[in-house]
């Protein structure tokens, strides 16, 4: 497929693309235009971000996608940028961490908020199609309810809650399950199949491993789905990695369709969802490079360095092009065994001696 033409690249253009229908050349001429018009964009209208600029990058534009300016993701830790006016800000992200420590701010703008919920939704139903399922979501829905607590576990639930319906909640304030609800609730509809959703490790603490103490046996229906994110550190603590995850799954649930999420708060909406085969994939409207720990400069396909995101999404601050503190690996483009077009990788943790809080452990707070 053709993108739209380059002069259109805003974030509501960029979606308006098939999610994985741009082949290579396409997709990186796009990108880059789209790339280039928001790093002058944002060179204009935000000052801490055109000081950064100044003195690190002279160039108008860049030559290529590995050109593009990139930010620290930290940088967000250390100040407030965005590229609207105060009054224009409808919500701003925060991203937790431990006591004392500083956290990054993320301001959105209604526009910038709207093209990231557009695109979770483009993304999530090329995978799982349009059809709502009935719902199960493996956390507590005490803290929705309190605005003061809502942080993006309650947001990333709020997302994907709108691709479901007939929801239960499967845990309570102490995330312990009320497996007696859960079978009263399968029981009402044995054969359609249930959309799950929740983060990685509460899934497996208070999902896998509490069937598994409690004795339950517990089986969905065919071509149910597991969708979970979140981060893999305290799951690699345990020494638990994606394949013996999913065969938990399988094997405790009956649960064969399990699909792991990449995301964070300084670029929501640019969510890699892994496919079938297990590879995470970059959507037509964002993209992923990989860099040399020492040099940070790119990388052949096949070998592992710090991952670099680059998105078309963030217009109300200069998220577009951020270098994360994960470890990742690039394993092909355009031929994985999926027949989606693009770059597909995956992510090995985090760097030595990084402290990071992606996703899963943010908050959001609404304009005051």
């Amino acid at each position: 497929m053709t993108a739209p033409a380059p002069s259109a690249a805003t974030a509501a253009a960029a979606l308006d693309v098939d999610v994985f229908g741009l082949d290579r050349a396409s997709k990186r001429a796009w990108l880059l235009d789209g790339l280039n018009r928001l790093t002058a964009l944002h060179r204009a209208q935000c000052a801490p971000y055109a000081r950064i600029l100044d003195g690190l990058w002279a160039a108008e534009s860049a030559g290529s996608l590995e050109e593009v300016p990139w930010l620290p993701v930290r940088m967000f830790k250390l100040m407030d940028m965005k590229s609207i006016a105060d009054d224009q800000v409808s919500r701003t992200l925060v991203s937790s961490g431990t006591t004392g420590a500083a956290v990054s701010r993320i301001f959105l703008d209604a526009d910038t908020a709207r093209a990231q919920a557009r695109a979770l939704t483009r993304i999530f139903s090329h995978f799982a199609g349009a059809k709502r399922m009935r719902m199960l979501v493996v956390d507590d829905a005490s803290f929705l309810r309190d605005r003061s607590r809502f942080n993006a576990r309650a947001a990333g639930i709020l997302g994907f809650s709108n691709f479901g319906r007939d929801h239960l909640y499967l845990l309570d304030e102490d995330l312990q399950p009320d497996w007696d609800a859960l079978e009263q609730w399968l029981q009402t509809h044995p054969d359609e199949p249930v959309l799950l959703f929740g983060f990685t490790f509460i899934v497996w603490q208070s999902f896998v491993q509490a069937a598994r103490r409690a004795g339950r046996q517990i089986r969905f229906p065919a071509g149910s789905m597991l969708v979970h994110g979140g981060g893999w550190k305290k799951m690699d603590e345990q020494k638990v990695d994606n394949a013996a995850y999913k065969a938990a799954l399988s094997e405790t649930f009956g649960i064969e369709r399990v699909h792991n999420y990449y995301g964070m708060v300084e670029q929501v909406g640019s969510i890699f969802f892994e496919c079938e085969h297990g590879h995470l994939h970059a959507p037509a409207y964002a993209d992923v490079i990989v860099r040399d720990l020492q040099d940070l400069a790119p990388v052949p396909h096949g070998t592992t360095g710090a991952i670099q995101v680059l998105s078309l999404l963030p217009e109300s601050y200069p998220g577009h092009s951020l270098l994360t503190e994960d470890l990742g690996v690039i394993h092909g483009e355009d031929d994985c065994a999926c027949g989606r077009p693009g770059k597909y990788f995956a992510v090995l943790g985090r760097i030595k001696n990084v402290e990071i809080r992606g996703c899963s452990d943010t908050r959001t707070v609404p304009n005051a």
